[in-house]
């Protein structure tokens, strides 16, 4: 269920390791490598652990490879999904959260193969599954369906992307889960702006914050870049609105952690949000404050993320209009 030899052929690739160089670089024989590479032998968790220091995953990439007891688990209800057991939901999910911090570290075209290859096999044992544990298999799985989504949305596959969050949606909606009904929400929004949308902008984001359970930190954030949007289009006393009332919230999410579902929500997180918001609302010296300090408070594992990309840009053009 890991699709460890995808994920470590293509890492290593990006990383401009051929086989043998790569085998040579962690004294490793090549032969062995090979096999494991085509999916042919499983990685020990030494030699997981070696690939994954050597292309800089930061643990991510060797934590995708489950144990003896774990895998076993995962293959008896991937067989006989009536009778999934609590041990196969917590194994997914630990694949699940290895998956999710390879996205900070590791292109996503290299993920997304693997990441499809997840969240069909996911959504199919989620069908046949019966018993007391279903439920908590729908948040897993609606969590792969919407880590795909968002996958895709980098890479710019819109409509594929799109396809996959509403399927994340209506699965939330389906056990009541407000935080990842929001996310859902908010990738969609994230979409829109990709798109140039503001109108998209506004209304995906502004659904995202005014989900039902939607986390404090969630609701900052979407209301944040809910105004953006409507600064886009000229709305400035109603985006001004929106963000009273992310700055209502800012005491209630501080004294909360962060969602499992957007464990990166933290303050310095929303401040790129703010940013964001900012910018389109023409402060720009307030826009170059935000972002610097959000990028700045970013982990150092994150500070380098595809998806900081966009940030990094918004500083540029904050900077240079300022």
């Amino acid at each position: 269920m890991s699709d460890f030899a995808d994920l470590a052929r293509r890492a290593l690739r990006d990383s401009g390791y051929s086989m043998k160089a790569a085998a040579r670089a962690m004294n490793y024989d090549a032969a062995y490598l090979s096999r494991v590479l085509n999916g042919k032998q499983n990685p020990s968790a030494k030699l997981a652990a070696s690939v994954d220091e050597l292309v800089g995953a930061g643990g991510a990439l060797a934590a995708t490879v489950l144990d003896d007891d774990k895998k076993s688990r995962v293959t008896r209800s991937a067989a006989n999904p009536s009778r999934l057991d609590a041990g196969t939901v917590d194994a997914l999910a630990g694949v699940l959260a290895a998956y999710r911090r390879l996205d900070d570290s590791v292109e996503p075209k290299s993920v997304i193969p693997a990441t499809m290859t997840q969240v069909k096999e996911v959504t199919r044992i989620l069908r046949g599954a019966r018993g007391p544990y279903r439920d908590r298999l729908a948040e897993v799985v609606s969590e792969w369906v919407q880590f795909g989504g968002w996958m895709l949305a980098q890479v710019r596959k819109d409509d594929q992307a799109v396809g996959l969050l509403n399927d994340a949606l209506e699965l939330a909606d389906e056990i009541g889960n407000g935080t990842l009904a929001a996310q859902a929400l908010n990738f969609k929004g994230y979409i829109a702006r990709q798109q140039n949308r503001p109108q998209g902008i506004a209304r995906w984001f502004s659904a995202a914050a005014n989900t039902p359970g939607a986390h404090p930190a969630q609701r900052i954030g979407d209301y944040l870049q809910a105004a953006a949007g409507m600064a886009s289009l000229g709305e400035r006393d109603a985006a001004l609105r929106l963000v009273e009332d992310a700055e209502k919230l800012t005491d209630k999410a501080a004294s909360l952690p962060p969602p499992d579902t957007a464990y990166w929500l933290t303050p310095a997180f929303n401040r790129l949000n703010m940013g964001l918001c900012t910018l389109e609302l023409g402060r720009y010296s307030e826009a170059t404050d935000h972002l610097r300090s959000g990028l700045a408070g970013l982990p150092e594992e994150l500070r380098d993320a595809p998806w900081s990309w966009e940030h990094k840009d918004a500083l540029r053009r904050a900077v240079e209009a300022a």
